[in-house]
């Protein structure tokens, strides 16, 4: 079934919350952020997993979140938790799921199936809960493009870095130089299946500086957006994933003359001394379309 178009969403700053702390959650609903990741897995004790699927389920019912996207990351498949989770979840009606440990294709198809039964169930309409991945081991990379093709509910692809250096023997450093191939491999599959690309974690959350950096490397790689655990790191973040007004502007030259150059009878046009042609027009949609999903008026 059709998803509409990721890009109609903005996944600028997608912040982990504990889910079993309801304070925490209450407050990420006030922060103005793009995406809350209400969790489940890494972020909760183990002897309160129980307790926060409770957490979760009455957040999601009873906390109005604006406008800011309703995630909730649940327990890896082979945990034998995730059916669970999703069970005490799903009535909430989440906006997205998301997958960790997303490894195979299979993984991706369990996960679809008990979502798709669960809406037939209720009579909702099939496919209004998304998933995102989180990719994150050497086994999922080698499958991404199974794994991307897996669902049609799959809207993101969220890269775990942390997990990643743990699975393959990779030093973490603050150039993240050695994460390099993997961060542009995951980019260029997001791209191919018209998906979000989300990067990683900044677990030095007080380092705004080091914060910033990534994220200037991050949008040159071509992420949309960023994983954050710390609401200090939401509007850095943000920022950083914005189109500036002199972008948009630039952008709109750009599809105008395009539009100009096509009624005259030419797929090329001169803007600032430089050849346009459809490459560059099609970047200059891309950063507009991102814009507006960023609720910028264009």
């Amino acid at each position: 079934m059709p998803i509409s178009s990721p890009v109609t969403r903005s996944r600028r700053a997608m912040m982990y919350v504990p889910g079993s702390d309801e304070n925490k959650i209450v407050k990420s609903a006030t922060l103005g952020l793009d995406c809350a990741i209400l969790d489940l897995e890494d972020g909760v004790a183990f002897n309160r997993k129980d307790e926060a699927r409770g957490v979760i389920r009455q957040a999601l019912e009873r906390v109005d979140f604006g406008r800011t996207e309703r995630l909730v990351r649940i327990n890896p498949l082979y945990s034998g938790r995730a059916e669970q989770d999703l069970a005490a979840v799903l009535p909430g009606k989440p906006d997205a799921i998301l997958i960790p440990k997303a490894d195979s294709a299979a993984i991706v198809v369990a996960v679809e199936k008990i979502i798709s039964a669960f809406e037939q169930s209720q009579g909702w309409q099939e496919g209004e809960i998304a998933l995102a991945l989180l990719i994150e081991s050497a086994s999922a990379f080698v499958n991404l493009a199974e794994i991307c093709r897996a669902s049609a509910r799959v809207q993101a692809l969220v890269f775990g870095a942390e997990d990643f250096c743990a699975d393959t023997g990779v030093t973490r450093t603050n150039s993240a130089r050695e994460l390099l191939y993997a961060r542009s491999a995951l980019v260029l599959h997001a791209a191919a299946f018209q998906l979000q690309a989300i990067d990683m974690v900044q677990i030095n959350y007080r380092d705004t500086a080091l914060l910033e950096a990534e994220c200037r490397d991050a949008v040159e790689l071509g992420f949309s957006g960023k994983t954050v655990v710390h609401p200090s790191q939401v509007g850095p973040v943000q920022r950083a994933f914005t189109p500036s007004d002199s972008l948009i502007a630039y952008a709109r030259e750009i599809v105008h003359g395009a539009e100009l150059a096509q009624r005259g009878g030419s797929g090329v046009f001169t803007h600032q001394g430089k050849l346009v042609d459809l490459p560059v027009v099609k970047r200059a949609e891309q950063i507009l379309a991102r814009a507006r999903a960023a609720g910028i008026e264009v």
